[in-house]
């Protein structure tokens, strides 16, 4: 017990980190997840193919492999991240892929009317799902969402054991 008491601002200022990378991580990851959410569901084929791609490609990636590649091989290519940064980048971009999916889930809970209604009225897809289906949505994507987000601070752990 002496141990972690006269240690205890180092453990404190590695907490305070930690968290940092939790919410960071967290924004970014819901936002793109947002965006690969809203992709699926275009009406553009290319744009849903990326997004599956995506999707699909990050999701079946174990985490300790794409901390890997943007630790170690993206400075290879030139791009130089602090290791902060590059574990940021690297939960991002992860669960970026269970964002989207979680919010695709939320998307598909509300009737095909809200979107047909929405077409009536004579607004475009992208005003469609920003202000009738994502506000409906995110009421059944919070269970998800949280689960989503403790599985992100999980993987911090192994964020820290690169580091």
């Amino acid at each position: 017990m002496d141990v972690v008491l006269s240690n205890m601002d180092l453990l404190l200022q590695g907490f305070a980190v930690t968290l940092q990378l939790i919410g960071l991580s967290t924004v970014f990851a819901f936002a793109g997840g947002c965006v690969l959410a809203m992709m699926r569901i275009s009406p553009v084929p290319l744009l849903q193919k990326l997004a599956t791609g995506y999707t699909e490609t990050f999701r079946n990636v174990p985490t300790a492999v794409i901390l890997f590649f943007t630790l170690f091989a993206l400075p290879q290519v030139g791009l130089k991240l602090s290791f902060f940064g590059a574990a940021v980048v690297g939960l991002s971009i992860y669960y970026a892929a269970f964002f989207a999916e979680s919010v695709r889930s939320g998307i598909n809970s509300i009737p095909a009317g809200q979107f047909e209604a929405a077409r009536a009225v004579g607004m475009p897809f992208g005003m469609t799902v920003r202000l009738v289906v994502l506000p409906q949505s995110l009421r059944a994507v919070v269970p998800p969402l949280i689960s989503n987000f403790i599985a992100l601070t999980k993987s911090s752990a192994i964020a820290s054991a690169f580091g």
